[in-house]
């Protein structure tokens, strides 16, 4: 475990609730209505499964799991006071998985100095609905507005795979400073970090 003094520790930084409650709620010119609720284990296992087992998900890293253990995963991360999940949905149709956690409460804190204010933040990218340009930059935006509503966040932390090019290549994209590459028990990754004032202030 990693200690960070700079603000007290129960300072609001993360989302959370019960399986289900809505956290976030807005319409968005371009998009829609973007809601984002509590991912419930068990009510939303089919869109999980099919999601972290379709093309192109290799590095989420989940594939090899069958139904009962990616349940009994987010079930298990349900219980936790310092990693969230929660499904975002574009007018009720789901579209992304989004995950958040306390860095200094992951093997990811080990690798780096953590700040207070720090949040991880984890995105899969499941759906679209209907067509539109820029969906995965707006979706994106509308995803770090949300984490960064919370009074306590201050920093996004993301720690893609060093092969997955095409995530580290829109994170600087978005807004993102490159840290270093950091080994992690089941990969190495590309730290990257966006501050509050530099999204705030591009």
């Amino acid at each position: 475990m990693t200690e960070v003094t700079d603000l007290p520790r129960d300072h609001v930084r993360l989302h959370s609730g019960a399986r289900g409650d809505v956290i976030g709620d807005r319409t968005l010119p371009g998009l829609g209505r973007i809601s984002t609720t509590v991912l419930d284990p068990e009510a939303d296992l089919d869109v999980l499964h099919r999601w972290v087992t379709g093309p192109g998900t290799e590095f989420w890293g989940l594939a090899d799991l069958d139904r009962d253990e990616l349940r009994d995963l987010y079930a298990y991360v349900d219980t936790l006071p310092t990693h969230h999940a929660f499904l975002v949905r574009r007018d009720d149709e789901p579209v992304a998985l989004l995950q958040t956690y306390d860095p200094a409460q992951d093997p990811v804190g080990e690798c780096y100095p953590v700040r207070a204010g720090d949040t991880g933040v984890h995105v899969l990218v499941g759906g679209r609905g209907a067509p539109t340009p820029g969906f995965t930059t707006r979706l994106m935006a509308a995803m770090i507005d949300l984490v960064l509503e919370q009074p306590g966040a201050e920093r996004i932390v993301v720690e893609p795979d060093v092969r997955n090019e095409r995530a580290i290549t829109r994170m600087h994209r978005t807004g993102f400073e490159l840290g270093p590459e950091i080994d992690l028990p089941t990969k190495r990754a590309q730290l990257a970090f966006l501050t509050r004032a530099v999204w705030e202030n591009p």
